[in-house]
């Protein structure tokens, strides 16, 4: 064990018990409905919260996890919020839906951020096949043949190639929208799940599903319906790609904690990664779901072509940002040290 681990399992070894005390002393409030804390109760609660923003403090100036950092910061908050809203009894709840929320919302982000070399690779591993396919398809007849099923790719084509909107109603776009759930979440989870063979299944898993994606599309581009293969993929591709990326990036990062533990065991590295990268896996499945409903209601409607690229190119816009700047500066909620 490096001498920063030791200090920092002695370190919430010897706060650990504190931070507990503040966390129930936390959820206890929350089960008084916004009538704040007993006056006895917040004599003890001040020097807790005086000394958990302390801790905060020292986690940070020595480099700690960031795991634990997040930690701290979302206890401090909750803390903070306890004091100067739900003490003052005036009805507000101090653990609000919204801010547990929020804090979701800031986590995940986070968590993608500090696992960015992975996610790196993950994005070359399915991108780089991608393109590849894009190309392979759009200058050989028979290139996206050998890749997928030609029974496959015809239907794709001939579905292209009418349009959007045609005998289409609410009950089916629901249903589409199911198949896109079942279809895409098993990919992702793939991506994810096989990363425990040293992070070969998710590498494998990314390069097949970019090879794939891409080489359909330049089937279904050089047989003249590539247009309306645009206008269908533009308005979700990026959350949908962008969550198998990282459902990916999450299976790499999970495999090299095995591969390359560091002085912990191959054990203790795999279970401290796998709670940080479990974080990234569920947003990646709340994305999923998310392009699901996109797809099947907006993508395959009938609005104008122009309308569903603006709008498509702007989602890009906001999931980048999102993932690149959301929560650099927030404090995490509803966190617990495990």
């Amino acid at each position: 064990m490096t001498p920063s681990k030791a200090s920092e399992v002695a370190f919430v070894e010897a706060r650990q018990r504190e931070w507990g005390e503040l966390d129930e002393t936390i959820r206890a409030a929350g089960k008084r409905r916004g009538k704040g804390l007993p006056a006895a109760a917040l004599s003890r609660f001040s020097p807790l919260y005086r000394d958990v923003c302390a801790d905060l403090s020292r986690a940070q100036a020595a480099g700690f996890s960031g795991t634990l950092v997040d930690y701290l910061q979302g206890l401090t908050a909750s803390a903070h919020a306890l004091l100067y809203v739900g003490a003052g009894g005036d009805g507000r709840q101090v653990r609000s839906a919204g801010a547990a929320i929020r804090a979701a919302l800031e986590a995940f982000p986070r968590a993608v951020r500090r696992h960015k070399v992975a996610m790196a690779v993950a994005f070359v591993l399915f991108f780089m096949p991608f393109l590849g396919g894009l190309l392979g398809a759009l200058a050989s007849n028979t290139f996206a043949t050998r890749v997928v099923p030609e029974g496959q790719l015809r239907p794709l084509v001939e579905a292209y190639a009418h349009g959007f909107g045609a005998d289409r109603g609410a009950g089916a776009d629901a249903e589409m929208a199911g198949f896109y759930v079942d279809n895409n979440v098993g990919i992702a989870l793939r991506c994810f799940a096989t990363g425990i063979a040293l992070g070969l299944g998710s590498a494998f898993y990314l390069v097949e599903n970019g090879l794939i994606t891409g080489a359909v599309v330049g089937y279904v581009t050089s047989h003249g319906a590539g247009d309306n293969i645009l206008t269908f993929i533009v308005g979700h591709s990026s959350l949908e790609l962008g969550a198998i990326v990282l459902a990916g990036g999450a299976g790499l990062s999970l495999g090299w904690s095995i591969v390359s533990p560091g002085a912990r065991t191959r054990l203790e590295s795999l279970q401290e990664n796998a709670r940080d990268v479990s974080t990234v896996v569920f947003g990646a499945a709340a994305m999923l779901l998310v392009a699901a409903a996109v797809e099947g209601f907006w993508s395959a409607s009938d609005l104008p072509s122009a309308v569903k690229r603006v709008v498509g190119g702007v989602l890009f816009l906001v999931v980048a940002a999102y993932l690149g700047f959301a929560g650099r500066d927030r404090a995490r909620d509803g966190a617990r040290w495990t």
